[in-house]
């Protein structure tokens, strides 16, 4: 099992998770995170950081999120890592309960 981040992260793009991951497993797009599921170690740490509740067990992503799973396999190979928090951009509370922001995905 591995964790993913799914769509709430678009546009939102909060960096606390990334502070406790043990094998910084995260890499970061301009609007998005992922993990990079061969670093993840299933720890949980960072689930409980996620203020919008995007990041899941790959067992537990819900249905309508499911293409999350392939999509940060596909972008932590093309991502570089991240390992310091940042500052999340000025409008990520507009944008953390906003459905259907796939189309705003920045590769």
């Amino acid at each position: 099992m591995t964790y993913v981040v799914t769509e709430a992260c678009i546009k939102c793009k909060h960096t606390d998770c990334v502070d406790v991951c043990p094998t910084d497993a995260f890499r970061e797009g301009p609007n998005f995170l992922v993990i990079d599921p061969e670093e993840c170690i299933d720890c949980t740490l960072c689930v409980a950081e996620c203020p919008v509740d995007a990041i899941y067990a790959d067992d537990d992503v819900p249905d309508d999120q499911r293409q999350f799973i392939a999509l940060n396999e596909e972008l932590a190979k093309e991502w570089k890592p991240i390992v310091e928090v940042k500052p999340a951009p000025e409008d990520a509370g507009m944008w953390a309960t906003v459905k259907d922001k796939l189309k705003f995905l920045e590769r």
